[in-house]
């Protein structure tokens, strides 16, 4: 038996890419040991939370999204691709079950599921639904149609409409329908898709904005997006910019190398997940952080590598989705820490507390890998 599966594992780790699940596991692993230490920080200031469980969630995500990166790694990203309406039902699935079962976490936003202890976070997991069928589209349009026709913009469009509304709608997850569309304007960008369309695009969002924000958006919703540029949201700091400004001063507690436990300043709400990179450079000062900024760009860069080396317009658009995902998260995740950004509730990959975004980060990468797994063995020869 062992004889018969040997080939195929040799196949795998000579063909997969190995050296960017390394570095994944890296940051995840890296990840925890911050998400331990933030805890501890935490409960030792007085927090309820079951440190031990945190942890544990961690490495069993770890673990079960490994599993996922080989299952992706050896099924062809074309057959998830043809199955587009599948993808699209599951994506749809998903928000009903927020509409019937979404919790709200505390942030405003209904975007959990929770059942027996557990909590499952559905935007994640619609995020790599999205890039695999957006691909799809976007690949049959350059393929049968003109990209740059109105209609296939307008299909293009739509298509993100949907699933940007959707989350929004029903969850009120402005982060994660934020991260769609960037996702989006990346790979439309990477299709080849001309310049005046993206013009086009931002004086229509510019002329809706006074409807969205006088009718759309809810009270709370205005003032995140306006607490880092309007002093006067929160003139004393102890509201809306009170994580903020403890995750400033948390960072800047952290000096060049961090401070010891003895010398910690803070602990706050959402330092574990939301403000991981704080608790970084909190323990590990700024050469802690940028190590962390290192490690990302490097996943994002070979990922953009893989599919422009590809050849192939489905693949690209792939790995530029999931390349666009990791930046775009890793850029509003850091800019709220240091107070330039929004407090959207984003997760920094790889890093941040949260089972549903490691086990959906290490699928993406399996995507990725997938597309430099090919060709496939006889067994998956599909294609």
């Amino acid at each position: 038996m062992i004889n018969k599966i040997r080939p195929y594992i040799q196949s795998f780790f000579k063909r997969a890419d190995i050296s960017l699940l390394v570095i994944c596991l890296i940051c995840a692993f890296f990840g925890t040991a911050m998400v331990f230490k933030a805890s501890s920080s935490m409960v030792a200031a007085g927090w309820e939370m079951d440190t031990n469980k945190q942890v544990l969630v961690q490495i069993v995500s770890i673990f079960l999204g490994t599993g996922v990166f080989v299952v992706l790694t050896i099924i062809d990203a074309d057959l998830l691709g043809d199955q587009w309406r599948i993808l699209v039902v599951f994506e749809v699935l998903l928000l009903v079950a927020l509409v019937i079962l979404g919790e709200d976490d505390g942030t405003g936003n209904k975007s959990w599921i929770r059942f027996a202890g557990i909590g499952i976070q559905p935007s994640e997991f619609i995020k790599i639904m999205y890039i695999v069928v957006s691909a799809r589209q976007m690949t049959y349009l350059k393929e049968h149609e003109d990209i740059n026709s109105l209609k296939s913009v307008v299909y293009m469009v739509g298509h993100l409409l949907a699933v940007f509304g959707g989350i929004f709608v029903v969850s009120s997850d402005l982060g994660s329908a934020s991260i769609i569309l960037l996702i989006f304007l990346s790979m439309f960008f990477a299709l080849g898709v001309k310049l005046y369309w993206f013009a086009l695009g931002g004086a229509a969002v510019a002329s809706m904005i006074p409807l969205l924000w006088d009718h759309v958006l809810k009270g709370y919703q205005k003032k995140r997006l306006l607490a880092p540029y309007d002093p006067s949201i929160d003139p004393t700091k102890d509201g809306i910019n009170w994580q903020t400004t403890q995750s400033r001063i948390t960072l800047a507690s952290g000096r060049l190398t961090g401070v010891d436990s003895e010398h910690r300043l803070t602990a706050f709400t959402g330092k574990h997940t939301d403000f991981i990179f704080s608790c970084i450079g909190e323990e590990l000062g700024m050469i802690g952080c940028i190590l962390v900024i290192v490690l990302l760009l490097v996943i994002v860069i070979h990922c953009a590598r893989v599919g422009i080396n590809s050849g192939r317009t489905f693949d690209m658009l792939i790995c530029i989705g999931v390349a666009s995902s990791v930046a775009a998260q890793m850029f509003v995740n850091i800019g709220m820490c240091i107070g330039i950004t929004p407090v959207i509730g984003i997760t920094l990959p790889f890093f941040s507390y949260g089972g549903s975004s490691m086990m959906a980060m290490l699928g993406a990468m399996g995507l990725v890998s997938g597309v430099k797994f090919k060709l496939k063995p006889k067994l998956f020869s599909i294609y």
